[in-house]
């Protein structure tokens, strides 16, 4: 009796076909969906979920202790995969993943949530990286930025439904006799478990050949001591004072420890999380570094464009992640577009050139929005500043891959997340501290022009104005003579309930910070541009990695030379 050959032992790893690899997508794809899912899906839903749990006050938490675990992780699962095997670490990063999603869904108490959010961080940190470093194993360099254009287009599609979802889960009372928000976490364990099922069948990777090598502990540690102070600052410090007490400690031993891991690093050598030897070469330290740069102008630009549909616009949070359609069309098109050029051409350098100005350009354009700007020519921006996304985020990581030998992909992909993440979370904590911090003299400077004038005298001489409940918050600190600058903007959802005449100060104040953080962000990615020149571009090889692996291995036996332990 014949028996049809598997896909492994049907060919050498690393020379599948279209449909093959497309085959072992699915499963990739579904374990992607869950991690970037889960960074927007959550947000629309926290307020309902801080309220049923009763710590309105500690939400914060709940997205921090997921941002930390998540980042420090990312190093980690990239050097361990590339020792012990992508597919064993995959498999513990989902499993994690999925421990923490189910806790998360039965929490009691938001202590408890931030502990299993960070659990399922723990898992999440190797979702991103490992996917992409298995897509680096299985196909060439010059067809790799098609394929990573699905993962693009998976990415862009969960920024979308991530707050749909949310918001729907949200709102609904119960869901099979279970409170709907939980169902924001709980919806993970299924299509997860799918995940799992289908990479379990059709993801076949040799059996890493082992190397004599010794374990970072003293790097993991110190990168702990040095991260978690530096990102719970960042998130944190707009509370507590950027030059408090509690923040410079943070700072301080944060830096102390980023040292403490560049020593560990150095000592290591060829065994480092990050071995530092990398950095010495051009393409992988400029790759990187515009990738951090770009992350701080990306998030910056993230962060203030939802706020700018929900307060100025007045957008549920559904309708803002639907309002960002044009931003995620644009994403997956500048994904296909570069994709195919490079599967073609194999130079990839113009793109992120091209989509570091396509974001400036972008950026400049959301600066000059205001409230009355019409949606369809933001959405027209969106378009710009998606492109340059989809033109840079999948090339970046090519570069940073295509300049370390293949096996040190789990390093590379897992650098070019890392930079990336971290460069979003200290963009994002200084692109909202700009907002927060001027949105109150530029409320102020919009009422003292827009009092004024008759539409506003008016409203506040309307009977049916001074009888509605909603505008009681204004009209009593006009009335003190207090002024609106006394009235506290931590709770923006009451500007959405005023007389439209008595919301215009507010709304034009928030709209010229927004305007003030796209602008700070448009000068951060013009460094970027600048930067990016400086990129050097390497030939791509027509190998995936595991055939480069196995050609290598081929090359040293057949010259007497033993490879591994």
């Amino acid at each position: 009796m014949t028996t049809t050959p598997s896909v492994a032992e049907e060919k050498p790893p690393g020379d599948l076909s279209h449909r093959e690899v497309l085959v072992i997508m699915s499963g990739l794809m579904m374990a992607m969906f869950l991690a970037a899912l889960d960074q927007t899906i959550v947000a629309s839903a926290i307020r309902v979920v801080a309220d049923d749990l009763n710590g309105l006050s500690l939400q914060a938490w709940a997205t921090t202790a997921y941002l930390i675990t998540a980042t420090i992780t990312t190093p980690l699962y990239g050097k361990l995969s590339d020792l012990y095997g992508r597919k064993p670490l995959l498999m513990i990063a989902m499993t994690i993943f999925l421990i923490g999603s189910a806790l998360s869904g039965l929490s009691t108490s938001m202590y408890e949530l931030a502990a299993y959010r960070a659990i399922q961080g723990l898992g999440a940190g190797g979702l991103f990286s490992l996917v992409l470093a298995i897509i680096g194993d299985l196909v060439s360099p010059r067809e790799r930025a098609r394929y990573q254009g699905y993962f693009l287009a998976v990415f862009g599609t969960s920024s979308v439904l991530g707050p749909v979802v949310g918001g729907f889960f949200a709102g609904s009372g119960e869901i099979l006799g279970i409170t709907g928000w939980r169902w924001v976490f709980l919806v993970n364990v299924p299509v997860g478990l799918a995940a799992i099922a289908v990479v379990i069948k059709v993801l076949h990777l040799p059996i890493t050949v082992r190397r004599k090598h010794r374990i970072d502990w003293m790097g993991a540690l110190a990168l702990v001591v040095g991260l978690v102070p530096l990102l719970v600052v960042a998130e944190q410090g707009r509370g507590w004072g950027w030059t408090s007490a509690r923040s410079l400690t943070l700072i301080i031993v944060g830096v102390a420890g980023l040292v403490a891991f560049v020593l560990a690093e150095r000592r290591m050598g060829d065994d480092a999380l990050i071995p530092l030897k990398h950095f010495r070469d051009r393409t992988f330290s400029v790759a990187n570094g515009v990738g951090f740069i770009m992350g701080m102008g990306m998030f910056g630009g993230l962060a203030a464009l939802p706020l700018y549909l929900q307060i100025v616009k007045g957008a549920s949070p559904t309708a803002a992640g639907l309002m960002l359609i044009p931003m995620t069309l644009g994403l997956m098109s500048g994904s296909v577009i570069s994709g195919q050029w490079i599967a073609r051409t194999g130079r990839y350098k113009i793109f992120p050139v091209t989509g570091a100005a396509l974001m400036v350009v972008a950026l400049l354009l959301f600066s000059r929005i205001g409230v009355d700007t019409p949606l369809w020519q933001t959405g027209i921006y969106m378009v710009l500043f998606g492109l340059g996304l989809g033109f840079n985020m999948q090339t970046l990581t090519l570069a940073v891959q295509s300049s370390l030998p293949p096996q040190d992909m789990g390093v590379a992909t897992s650098s070019a997340t890392f930079f990336r993440q971290m460069g979003g979370t200290l963009g994002t904590a200084v692109f909202l501290s700009i907002l927060f911090s001027t949105v109150g003299d530029r409320i102020s400077n919009a009422f003292r022009v827009i009092a004024p004038t008759p539409e506003f005298q008016a409203a506040l001489a309307d009977p049916a104005v001074r009888a509605n409940p909603a505008n009681g918050t204004v009209l009593g600190a006009l009335q003190n003579g207090t002024g609106v600058g006394g009235i506290s903007i931590d709770d923006s959802s009451f500007i959405n309930l005023l007389d439209p005449r008595l919301a215009r100060p507010f709304l034009t104040g928030f709209s010229q910070s927004m305007d003030t953080v796209f602008l700070v962000a448009a000068a951060v990615v013009a460094i970027g541009f600048v930067v990016v020149l400086f990129l050097k571009e390497i030939p791509l090889s027509n190998r995936s990695g595991l055939a480069a692996q196995r050609e290598q291995r081929e090359a040293a036996a057949a010259a007497g030379v033993v490879v591994g332990d």
